[in-house]
């Protein structure tokens, strides 16, 4: 009798892990697409490029300019003039190469700081859902992230594209 009071002590604790969890799938991607602030997002990042590609013409204008120049005189030049418009050149490729650089680092700072809010609110229509819909789990459904999704998953990105006043 002793073993058998120990025994469902033991098990009535998994009779409340046994309830069914509610979980949903919400696809991320498809929402974050629809959101107006990456149409907005993305047309200050085309602008920011634009700009970075036409300094890199420039420079790259000028440094084929004096190129071609060095080419076209390097066998009336003496050594000194050699050495020194060799040693021009390397520094605008030099340069070339840390603006780039600059650029990338500057176009990826500027993309991350624009995301931010955009993925906070987001998350925010998340969590909003599942405390609606008193849902334990809800899972990112992009590719390579779910391994299954079974016929009883719930797909909460229409709620949350509601939560957002997306379409």
């Amino acid at each position: 009798m002793k073993k058998l009071i120990i025994f469902l002590l033991m098990i009535l604790p998994l009779g409340v892990f046994a309830q069914e969890a509610k979980v949903a799938i919400v696809n991320s991607q498809e929402i974050m697409m629809a959101m107006p602030e990456i149409t907005a997002m993305q047309e200050t990042m085309k602008q920011m490029n634009d700009k970075y590609a036409g300094e890199m013409k420039t420079m790259e204008d000028e440094f084929q300019k004096k190129y071609t120049d060095y080419i076209a005189q390097q066998d009336s030049m003496t050594e000194n003039i050699k050495l020194r418009r060799t040693q021009e050149l390397e520094d605008i490729r030099q340069r070339v190469e840390n603006f780039t650089q600059v650029a990338q680092q500057d176009m990826n700072k500027k993309q991350q700081e624009l995301l931010a809010p955009i993925q906070d609110k987001l998350r925010n229509a998340i969590k909003a859902v599942g405390d609606e819909k008193g849902y334990a789990y809800i899972i990112d459904n992009n590719p390579g992230i779910v391994l299954y999704t079974g016929n009883a998953a719930i797909d909460a990105t229409p709620l949350v594209k509601a939560k957002l006043g997306l379409k």
